[in-house]
């Protein structure tokens, strides 16, 4: 059920980060709430999970789900620049997280 947890904090931690850039600086009042809802759920859970799990593991999860997810959605409906540092790391990423 942890690893359910973190797994989901991960996915959350892509939804804050989203809204995060969707908030314009906190000046846009729907995605601010958008972001403080996503954190705080996101945080909850890694919180939650490391009761029971290693916090280096929980943490690399965590982290990781939320980067590699992030940076997907940047991509996608962001427009970001998929250029060849990314195109390296971000499979690597997905490995690692795998794996």
């Amino acid at each position: 059920m942890a690893w359910i947890a973190v797994i989901t904090a991960g996915f959350l931690e892509v939804g804050f980060a989203t809204m995060l850039k969707l908030s314009s600086g906190f000046t846009k009042l729907w995605p601010s709430l958008g972001f403080l809802v996503f954190a705080a759920g996101s945080f909850s859970l890694l919180s939650w999970s490391l009761k029971v799990l290693p916090v280096g593991t929980a943490y690399a999860v965590w982290t990781g789900i939320g980067a590699a997810g992030t940076a997907i959605v940047g991509m996608i409906f962001f427009k970001d620049q998929f250029q060849l540092p990314e195109s390296q790391r971000l499979p690597s990423l997905l490995l690692a997280l795998f794996c």
